[in-house]
């Protein structure tokens, strides 16, 4: 496979789908609304109490339901309660999600894991690994994307980075995922997802060899600026132009 002709270099891709005021991020109507404009879709997954793998950013269910609490503690049978910011979109588990994209466009999903690696990586898997549409992974997490490069090594990995300022990290984390320096090793990502704020820098410049992607682009003239520096961005505000 040339990845460099794949869909994840010459399609601009919707973060957290094609959301807007009526669609919110990482809904089931933002992912219709991606398919429709043909828009590959960037999403998030993380697990909850009872193994289900959720779409959804935040650990926090605050800014997005106006609810107290934490995602971690949910259980299925609660999620229905749960609708985003203020419309009747709830979370959707990405099992509904597949049902829905089902091939249509490619999907680009981020396994948000800043703990112990296995249980969302592979509760994600059995849900991938029999469905017949175009996908890829992501991740800040190294060890996550090597329990798919070891359980599922046809599944194209992508390391996400920025300079994590501000993340409650470590010195010593952040030294090395800023400079990406478990990829050879660990992670052996088949692209780079960078923070478009950070870009250039020298640390993408050492994997000139794979595809980077620039996140998140929030305008046309943003857009502009970086493109020379990437390969291909994700969007969300307003849709990119050549």
């Amino acid at each position: 496979m040339d990845i460099f002709n794949s869909w994840l270099v010459t399609d601009y891709i919707a973060h957290r789908g094609l959301h807007n005021k009526d669609f919110p991020e990482n809904s089931l109507g933002a992912f219709m609304n991606a398919i429709d404009n043909g828009y590959p879709i960037e999403l998030d997954v993380q697990v909850i109490s009872d193994g289900t793998v959720i779409v959804f950013h935040d650990y926090s269910l605050a800014r997005m339901t106006g609810r107290d609490g934490y995602t971690k503690n949910l259980k299925a049978e609660e999620l229905k309660d749960y609708c985003l910011e203020h419309t009747n979109y709830i979370i959707p588990t990405l099992d509904e999600v597949l049902k829905l994209v089902d091939g249509q466009v490619p999907i680009l999903i981020e396994i948000k894991n800043e703990g112990k690696v296995g249980e969302l990586e592979k509760n994600t898997w059995e849900l991938l690994k029999n469905y017949n549409g175009e996908f890829a992974i992501q991740s800040f997490n190294p060890y996550s994307l090597e329990w798919f490069k070891i359980n599922a090594p046809k599944v194209l990995r992508g390391q996400l980075s920025s300079y994590l300022k501000g993340a409650n990290l470590s010195f010593f984390k952040r030294f090395a995922l800023k400079r990406m320096l478990l990829n050879k090793k660990v992670s052996q990502p088949n692209f780079i997802s960078y923070d478009a704020k950070n870009l250039p820098n020298r640390f993408v410049n050492h994997y000139k060899n794979l595809p980077l992607l620039a996140w998140c682009i929030r305008s046309q003239s943003q857009y502009l600026k970086i493109a020379k520096y990437c390969d291909n961005i994700i969007f969300e505000g307003f849709e990119p132009k050549i």
